[in-house]
């Protein structure tokens, strides 16, 4: 039914926490991961070439430490003969999920929330609820208690 699922990952427990779910569906169906990392660009006023090259190593920092990241993720499942490719994408993360699940005709898009809403998703935007409103896969969203 899946052979490739689609996990965005920020680094955090939160995000983690749609790992397991897509463990077992890899398992069960024998599908690939896709693990992705957005870097967002910060927003640049620099004028001098020194700052401008500050702020590319910066962004080649910042990609090189998701790519790490990731990396380590990988091996886990790796280890568990789970086939996983890794990405990093750069800009705004709602786009570059759904550009990457299009990319990689992924059957299935994990993803955590905090489960948010009202108020709360109004002020704190939502990462899970923009790729909702945009994405033309099945998306599985995995409701987590805040950490």
């Amino acid at each position: 039914m899946y052979k490739r699922i689609l996990i965005p990952l920020d680094g955090s427990k939160l995000a983690e926490s749609a790992l397991a779910h897509a463990e077992s569906l890899a398992l069960k169906y024998n599908a690939e991961l896709i693990l992705l990392q957005v870097v967002r660009p910060l927003a640049i006023t620099a004028r001098e070439p020194a700052e401008i090259m500050m702020f590319q190593e910066n962004m080649e920092h910042l990609r090189a430490d998701a790519k790490a990241y990731l990396n380590g993720l990988k091996g886990e499942f790796r280890e568990k003969k789970i086939r996983v490719e890794i990405y990093v994408g750069l800009g705004p993360v709602v786009a570059e999920i759904v550009e990457t699940a299009a990319t990689h005709s992924v059957d299935l898009v994990i993803i955590a929330s905090h489960g948010r809403s009202g108020l709360g998703r109004v002020f704190f935007g939502s990462v899970a609820s923009g790729v909702l409103n945009r994405i033309e896969r099945p998306l599985m969203v995995i409701r987590s208690a805040e950490t």
